[in-house]
């Protein structure tokens, strides 16, 4: 958290929001966020203006017009709130603030981590492709040329893997993490600690068919604010109540009124109905 459709709205958001625009100052609060020098950091990205913002897996993607882009991860916690040059800052931007970018016209963009699992890096545009492909990032599940025949190709190549857990691999597939998988998996109508191998060929079409369906609904509700997230306006996403599974264990499931069980994997949760997710 955040997930593919918390980056994605935060990206969308930013895209209207800042490109364009010139990065004039950085204030650095908590210097270990910055993968790289200060130095270095501010006397490549200060000055340069902001071309596009992008998205890989839940990594945004600030790219400059100097040849550089700005990755900016942000992990359990983080979050990215614009503001213009004439709003008054409210409690959101106050709290946990490590970076502060300060653009030409006077707007502020606020990256704050309660946590402090985030970071941001700075890589040069054109070895974008090595570096992802260093990190071996799985294909984007809401892109068109993601067919259901990828989806079980890339199934088959771990077949004793939990579903659950190979839904969160970001190397499987990039941006589900716990909510959306335990929320994909419900739909589906497929128990979390189900291994691959025993998967039935119309259980692995749900799965994909919930992943594109899901996670598209959450994008356009602009994120699921169960935790800390918030959009680039500082708002909670709205896909909170249509969450059937993920942060309901001890709630009556919406479909069978058996109540919903919470169970360790991983060192991660996994939300389900016992009934509807029967093995």
């Amino acid at each position: 958290m955040p997930e593919l459709p918390e980056v994605q709205t935060i990206r969308n958001q930013l895209g209207k929001l800042i490109v364009g625009k010139k990065i004039a100052r950085i204030d650095v609060n908590l210097p270990k966020m910055v993968k790289l020098p200060l130095d270095k950091f501010r006397k490549i990205a200060v000055g340069s203006k902001i071309k596009s913002v992008g998205r890989r897996a839940k990594i945004l993607i600030f790219g400059l017009s100097n040849g550089w882009s700005v990755l900016t991860h942000l992990k359990l916690s983080g979050r990215l709130i614009f503001r213009k040059k004439s709003e008054a800052l409210k409690d959101e931007d106050k709290k946990w603030n490590h970076l502060v970018y300060y653009l030409n016209d006077g707007s502020r963009l606020f990256h704050n981590d309660l946590r402090q699992f985030g970071y941001v890096k700075l890589i040069e545009t054109g070895k974008l492709n090595d570096f992802f492909a260093k990190e071996k990032l799985g294909p984007e599940p809401l892109e068109k040329n993601f067919t259901l025949g990828d989806f079980s190709a890339i199934l088959k190549r771990k077949p004793r893997a939990k579903i659950k857990q190979f839904l969160m691999d970001q190397q499987n597939i990039g941006g589900i993490g716990n909510i959306y998988s335990d929320e994909i998996l419900f739909a589906a109508r497929v128990y979390p600690l189900c291994k691959i191998k025993d998967l039935k060929p119309t259980e692995v079409k749900n799965i994909y068919q919930n992943i594109k369906k899901i996670l598209s609904e959450a994008v356009k509700l602009k994120g699921t604010s169960a935790d800390l997230y918030l959009d680039a306006f500082g708002r909670e996403g709205d896909f909170l109540s249509r969450l059937k599974v993920y942060g309901r264990e001890g709630q009556k499931c919406v479909k069978c009124k058996s109540i919903i069980k919470r169970l360790k994997i991983g060192g991660r949760s996994a939300h389900f109905c016992p009934h509807c997710q029967r093995l």
